[in-house]
């Protein structure tokens, strides 16, 4: 494991002390856990960003594509 220092807000270092109380939980425990949840949603949102990037990419390809498409079906 890693030591790191940091500063965190009065209020939600209150708030905190509040739960782990009621939930019976290490502080550390609760932290690590916190940036592991706030980690995941991070990359999803990363990944989101990507698709819609790569998205926009290609739209005007299968565009182009489905036009293709839709003129070879009415030249019969």
């Amino acid at each position: 494991m890693k030591n790191i220092s940091l500063k965190i807000d009065e209020n939600v270092f209150s708030d905190t002390e509040k739960i782990l109380s009621k939930i019976k939980k290490s502080r550390n425990r609760y932290i690590n856990e916190a940036i592991s949840f706030y980690n995941r949603y991070q990359k999803r949102r990363l990944l989101e960003q990507k698709l819609k990037t790569e998205s926009e990419l290609v739209k005007n390809d299968s565009i182009k594509v489905l036009k293709e498409f839709e003129d070879i079906d009415y030249a019969d």
